[in-house]
């Protein structure tokens, strides 16, 4: 009846880990059942059981661009000491770090 409905369920075998990245952790679930389901050409996947652990990602500020400080500095109306430290604060987001400067500005 579901592949009337243009569905699909399928188990996927063997998974050994599925990883959830985010920008500052990631979540890894060991030797979990994972189904997939089919839906009008969209991809549905369930992850159930399996050891779930989560670990810390750290953000490389090497990686910090001299454009990021320097426009972080000018939409701030700060110093390009200030926007770097704002930068490496908020871990390289460049929203986050002008209006957390803003803020300390206008507390």
């Amino acid at each position: 009846m579901m592949e009337q409905m243009g569905m699909k369920v399928e188990s996927l075998e063997n998974v050994t880990q599925v990883v959830i990245r985010m920008p500052n952790r990631e979540i890894l679930i060991d030797n979990p059942e994972v189904t997939l389901t089919r839906i009008q050409g969209q991809a549905v996947y369930q992850v159930m059981g399996g050891k779930t652990s989560e670990k810390a990602i750290e953000v490389n500020m090497g990686s910090l661009s001299e454009d990021d400080v320097q426009l972080v500095a000018q939409q701030a109306n700060v110093t390009t000491d200030q926007a770097r430290r704002a930068l490496e604060e908020t871990k390289g987001d460049l929203a986050q770090a002008i209006l957390l400067l803003a803020q300390r500005r206008n507390p």
